[in-house]
Protein backbone atom coordinates (compact mmCIF):
# COMPACT_ATOMS: atom_id res chain seq x y z
CA UNK A 1 0.00 0.00 0.00
CA UNK A 2 1.58 3.46 -1.04
CA UNK A 3 1.44 5.89 1.99
CA UNK A 4 1.04 8.42 -0.28
CA UNK A 5 -2.09 7.60 -0.83
CA UNK A 6 -3.25 9.14 2.22
CA UNK A 7 -2.33 11.94 4.31
CA UNK A 8 -2.11 10.18 7.21
CA UNK A 9 0.50 7.88 5.42
CA UNK A 10 2.14 10.81 3.98
CA UNK A 11 2.61 12.13 7.39
CA UNK A 12 3.64 9.42 8.93
CA UNK A 13 6.25 8.95 6.02
CA UNK A 14 7.40 12.53 6.68
CA UNK A 15 8.30 11.62 10.64
CA UNK A 16 9.88 8.16 9.37
CA UNK A 17 12.44 9.76 6.85
CA UNK A 18 13.00 12.15 9.50
CA UNK A 19 13.83 9.51 12.00
CA UNK A 20 16.51 7.87 9.84
CA UNK A 21 18.00 11.01 8.92
CA UNK A 22 18.55 11.47 12.59
CA UNK A 23 20.31 7.74 12.92
CA UNK A 24 21.92 8.31 9.88
CA UNK A 25 23.41 11.31 9.89
CA UNK A 26 24.36 10.75 14.14
CA UNK A 27 22.55 14.20 15.42
CA UNK A 28 22.00 13.09 18.57
CA UNK A 29 26.26 13.33 18.73
CA UNK A 30 25.86 16.98 17.71
CA UNK A 31 23.93 17.79 21.02
CA UNK A 32 25.83 16.52 24.05
CA UNK A 33 24.22 18.31 26.87
CA UNK A 34 21.86 16.19 28.96
CA UNK A 35 19.05 18.48 29.26
CA UNK A 36 17.96 22.01 28.48
CA UNK A 37 19.68 24.09 25.85
CA UNK A 38 21.85 22.32 23.92
CA UNK A 39 20.69 18.94 23.98
CA UNK A 40 18.75 16.24 21.80
CA UNK A 41 15.93 16.50 23.53
CA UNK A 42 15.58 20.68 23.07
CA UNK A 43 16.52 20.04 19.65
CA UNK A 44 13.36 17.54 18.75
CA UNK A 45 11.40 20.05 20.76
CA UNK A 46 12.32 22.77 18.65
CA UNK A 47 11.93 20.78 15.66
CA UNK A 48 8.20 20.30 16.76
CA UNK A 49 7.99 24.12 17.44
CA UNK A 50 9.17 25.16 14.20
CA UNK A 51 6.82 22.49 12.02
CA UNK A 52 3.91 23.67 13.86
CA UNK A 53 4.38 27.04 13.39
CA UNK A 54 5.02 26.07 9.84
CA UNK A 55 1.16 24.84 9.28
CA UNK A 56 -0.11 27.63 11.70
CA UNK A 57 1.17 30.68 9.39
CA UNK A 58 1.00 28.84 6.08
CA UNK A 59 -2.72 28.73 6.78
CA UNK A 60 -2.38 32.30 7.91
CA UNK A 61 -1.10 33.38 4.40
CA UNK A 62 -3.18 30.55 3.02
CA UNK A 63 -6.56 32.54 4.29
CA UNK A 64 -5.22 36.11 3.16
CA UNK A 65 -3.49 35.69 0.37
CA UNK A 66 -5.58 32.80 -1.45
CA UNK A 67 -8.84 31.59 0.09
CA UNK A 68 -10.32 35.29 1.13
CA UNK A 69 -9.41 36.95 -2.09
CA UNK A 70 -10.78 33.80 -3.84
CA UNK A 71 -13.97 34.02 -2.42
CA UNK A 72 -14.55 37.39 -2.84
CA UNK A 73 -14.04 36.41 -6.54
CA UNK A 74 -16.31 33.81 -6.49
CA UNK A 75 -19.30 36.15 -5.63
CA UNK A 76 -18.61 38.24 -8.25
CA UNK A 77 -18.88 35.89 -10.86
CA UNK A 78 -22.29 35.56 -11.21
CA UNK A 79 -21.61 32.90 -13.91
CA UNK A 80 -19.47 30.73 -12.18
CA UNK A 81 -20.09 28.38 -9.32
CA UNK A 82 -19.81 30.65 -6.25
CA UNK A 83 -17.96 30.22 -2.99
CA UNK A 84 -20.55 27.89 -1.74
CA UNK A 85 -17.71 24.49 -1.73
CA UNK A 86 -15.12 26.36 -0.52
CA UNK A 87 -17.00 27.60 2.68
CA UNK A 88 -18.72 24.09 2.80
CA UNK A 89 -15.94 21.76 2.68
CA UNK A 90 -12.53 23.35 2.78
CA UNK A 91 -12.57 26.17 5.20
CA UNK A 92 -14.13 23.97 7.74
CA UNK A 93 -11.37 21.71 7.26
CA UNK A 94 -8.50 24.52 7.39
CA UNK A 95 -9.33 26.45 10.22
CA UNK A 96 -9.49 23.01 11.81
CA UNK A 97 -5.62 22.41 11.50
CA UNK A 98 -5.15 26.20 11.64
CA UNK A 99 -6.81 25.97 15.19
CA UNK A 100 -4.77 22.77 16.51
CA UNK A 101 -1.68 24.21 14.75
CA UNK A 102 -2.06 27.28 16.60
CA UNK A 103 -2.42 25.49 20.05
CA UNK A 104 0.23 23.32 19.37
CA UNK A 105 2.47 25.77 18.13
CA UNK A 106 2.23 28.14 21.69
CA UNK A 107 2.17 25.31 24.25
CA UNK A 108 5.36 23.55 22.60
CA UNK A 109 6.65 27.16 22.58
CA UNK A 110 5.94 27.66 26.48
CA UNK A 111 7.61 24.29 27.02
CA UNK A 112 10.85 25.63 24.99
CA UNK A 113 10.73 28.63 27.21
CA UNK A 114 10.25 26.24 30.59
CA UNK A 115 13.55 24.59 29.57
CA UNK A 116 15.61 27.82 29.10
CA UNK A 117 17.21 29.65 31.94
CA UNK A 118 17.40 26.65 33.93
CA UNK A 119 14.15 24.20 36.38
CA UNK A 120 11.23 25.74 37.99
CA UNK A 121 9.78 27.58 34.54
CA UNK A 122 12.03 30.70 35.10
CA UNK A 123 12.59 30.90 30.89
CA UNK A 124 8.78 31.20 31.22
CA UNK A 125 8.97 34.37 33.20
CA UNK A 126 12.01 36.28 32.30
CA UNK A 127 10.61 35.76 28.55
CA UNK A 128 7.02 37.20 29.45
CA UNK A 129 8.68 39.40 31.91
CA UNK A 130 11.60 40.46 29.10
CA UNK A 131 14.58 40.30 31.75
CA UNK A 132 17.45 41.07 30.38
CA UNK A 133 18.51 38.37 28.01
CA UNK A 134 15.76 37.40 26.75
CA UNK A 135 13.76 40.60 25.36
CA UNK A 136 14.27 38.91 21.77
CA UNK A 137 12.23 35.70 22.73
CA UNK A 138 9.92 37.73 25.16
CA UNK A 139 8.46 39.86 21.93
CA UNK A 140 8.25 36.68 20.08
CA UNK A 141 6.64 34.75 22.86
CA UNK A 142 4.11 37.78 23.79
CA UNK A 143 3.20 38.27 19.71
CA UNK A 144 3.16 34.71 19.55
CA UNK A 145 0.51 34.79 22.18
CA UNK A 146 -1.61 37.59 21.00
CA UNK A 147 -2.06 35.79 17.59
CA UNK A 148 -2.84 32.21 19.14
CA UNK A 149 -5.62 34.68 20.92
CA UNK A 150 -7.20 35.99 18.24
CA UNK A 151 -7.47 32.14 16.07
CA UNK A 152 -8.90 31.16 19.71
CA UNK A 153 -11.39 34.07 20.78
CA UNK A 154 -12.04 36.31 17.64
CA UNK A 155 -11.12 34.14 14.36
CA UNK A 156 -12.80 31.01 15.34
CA UNK A 157 -15.97 32.18 16.95
CA UNK A 158 -16.53 34.68 13.84
CA UNK A 159 -15.81 32.30 10.98
CA UNK A 160 -18.37 30.10 12.89
CA UNK A 161 -21.26 32.55 12.25
CA UNK A 162 -19.81 33.33 8.96
CA UNK A 163 -19.59 29.49 7.71
CA UNK A 164 -23.28 28.89 9.70
CA UNK A 165 -21.63 26.53 12.06
CA UNK A 166 -23.89 28.37 14.52
CA UNK A 167 -27.22 30.59 14.29
CA UNK A 168 -26.68 34.46 13.64
CA UNK A 169 -28.46 37.15 12.04
CA UNK A 170 -27.16 39.08 8.53
CA UNK A 171 -26.24 41.92 10.85
CA UNK A 172 -24.12 39.12 13.38
CA UNK A 173 -22.56 37.41 9.97
CA UNK A 174 -21.93 41.41 8.76
CA UNK A 175 -19.79 42.02 11.71
CA UNK A 176 -18.29 38.63 12.03
CA UNK A 177 -16.61 38.67 8.74
CA UNK A 178 -15.78 42.68 9.93
CA UNK A 179 -14.03 41.58 13.32
CA UNK A 180 -12.43 37.81 11.90
CA UNK A 181 -10.77 39.99 8.83
CA UNK A 182 -9.24 42.40 10.87
CA UNK A 183 -8.09 39.79 13.53
CA UNK A 184 -6.57 37.52 10.59
CA UNK A 185 -4.73 40.19 8.98
CA UNK A 186 -3.31 41.34 12.37
CA UNK A 187 -2.12 38.13 12.81
CA UNK A 188 -0.41 38.89 9.05
CA UNK A 189 0.89 41.89 10.57
CA UNK A 190 2.54 40.31 13.55
CA UNK A 191 3.87 36.98 11.94
CA UNK A 192 6.06 39.21 10.34
CA UNK A 193 8.57 40.06 13.77
CA UNK A 194 7.21 37.45 15.52
CA UNK A 195 8.81 34.87 13.00
CA UNK A 196 12.61 37.10 13.08
CA UNK A 197 12.50 37.55 16.57
CA UNK A 198 11.90 33.17 16.99
CA UNK A 199 14.41 33.35 14.67
CA UNK A 200 16.69 35.86 16.23
CA UNK A 201 16.68 33.77 19.35
CA UNK A 202 17.77 30.39 18.13
CA UNK A 203 20.19 31.42 15.61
Amino acid sequence: MNPLNSIKGTIALGFITAIIAIFALDIPSMYPAESGVGSFSFLITVWLHVLAGIVWIGLLYYFNFVQVPAMGAATADTDGPGPAAIGKYIAPKALLWFRMAAATTWLIGVSLLAQANGAGGQGILDAFLLAEGSEVIGVGAWLGTIMAFNVWFLIWPNQKKILGMVSASAEDIAKAKTTAAMASRTNVVLSVPMLLCMFAAHI
